[in-house]
């Protein structure tokens, strides 16, 4: 026995050797290790939604966040924020900085700082373009008005002004939220133009950027970024299958549908779909049109795939800054929905924020009457994090 102990470790001995020599030949990259150069390292994050963007006055303005929500989204096992802000949230209508505002986003970034989370500020709606814009009668101008464009990149240069003392590992700007342009060269043109603007006061500065057309996964493709900077993130956003995710949401087609909804499986049954669906309404059609596919993990994942081999061709980091689903679905077909979502997301190498903090699509239980978060949802805050 003693003979063969001693043989075994002799065995154990070379075959460490040998791995030990072959690691360090030639390392083992996964996307993970596709960091940016400067540093700023995310994997899950939450999105501080209903804020200093798309406030609804649920709450006292500026109140809806404070330290102790900072303090909560680090203690549960995030690593990063994304903090959506709107041009008429932070300027007022005559393009002063309003004071008070920017103090509140300043104050969250310091509680960040605290924390050691890392942010996204977001530049999510502007007055000339807003991503819902087709669905709520407004119009976008950013794309035929020059002045529009200039006044984007004059954002961009005064967020800069304000933002650039803090750490670039600590702090990324994304240049516009869900871009809905006419043409993926006007996005082009306009994102470059303010790339540059950024790059020559903070050329190592982290910026998030997404695709024309919703940022969607497949449109990644048709970006045009510049030649060699790999302070640059790739984002898209997911919510298919909407039929399933925006179950009863009025802002959408998918909200007008009074049949059953299921997830895994057939989102909705061809008898549902033929009873309900308005085949001669084109909205209504756009909104269900995988809700009769089979949905499952491997299907979600094929949302993103070809994201997955942009991003590995570009060697930039992929990440899914907006997903989720409403709580109007049966609870446990949308807990098993984020299950599904984050494993693939995990699995994939990709860094992911779920929408929403706090709000209808939150990790709080939310008051539907009464627009009110309510205590934390532990069971699917233990499901995003992969808390045991």
């Amino acid at each position: 026995m003693k003979i063969y102990g001693n043989f075994r470790v002799v065995i154990l001995t070379v075959f460490a050797i040998t791995l030990t020599i072959l690691y360090s030949c030639k390392p083992i990259e996964t996307k993970n290790d596709l960091l940016n150069p400067s540093g700023f390292e995310i994997k899950r994050g939450v999105n501080l939604s209903h804020w200093l963007s798309q406030d609804f006055g649920w709450v006292p303005k500026y109140t809806l966040i404070n330290e102790n929500d900072i303090k909560f989204i680090d203690s549960i096992g995030y690593d990063h924020v994304r903090i959506p802000i709107d041009e008429k949230e932070l300027w007022d209508d005559s393009g002063k900085q309003i004071d008070v505002a920017f103090n509140a986003l300043l104050s969250c970034l310091n509680w960040c700082d605290k924390y050691n989370l890392r942010a996204i500020v977001d530049l999510h709606i502007i007055r000339s373009h807003h991503f819902n814009a087709a669905n709520e009668g407004g119009n976008n101008t950013l794309w035929t008005d020059t002045l529009a464009q200039n006044n984007f990149v004059n954002l961009w240069v005064q967020l800069s002004e304000k933002l650039q003392k803090y750490p670039v590992n600590m702090v990324a700007y994304e240049l516009l939220n869900e871009v809905v342009a006419p043409e993926h060269s006007d996005w082009n043109k306009l994102l470059n133009r303010a790339i540059t603007s950024i790059r020559e006061k903070e050329p190592e500065r982290v910026l998030v950027v997404g695709p024309n057309m919703w940022q969607i996964a497949p449109n990644l493709q048709y970006l045009e970024l510049p030649e060699n900077d790999k302070n640059i993130i790739l984002s898209f956003h997911t919510y298919n299958p909407l039929a399933f995710t925006h179950y009863k949401a009025n802002w959408t087609p998918a909200g007008d549908f009074p049949g059953k909804v299921n997830y895994p499986g057939q989102i909705i049954s061809d008898e549902d779909f033929m009873k309900y669906i308005d085949t001669t309404n084109a909205d209504m059609l756009n909104a269900f049109a995988d809700a009769r596919d089979i949905f499952n993990k491997q299907r979600l994942t094929a949302i993103f795939e070809s994201g997955i081999a942009f991003a590995d061709s570009m060697n930039l980091q992929l990440y899914c800054g907006e997903f989720g689903c409403l709580p109007t679905v049966e609870r446990n077909e949308r807990l098993q929905y984020y299950a599904d979502i984050v494993a693939a997301f995990e699995e994939n190498g990709i860094a992911w924020c779920n929408w929403e903090y706090k709000g209808d699509f939150g990790i709080y239980h939310f008051d539907t009457l009464n627009k009110v978060s309510l205590e934390p949802d532990a069971e699917l805050i233990d499901i995003l994090l992969n808390r045991e």
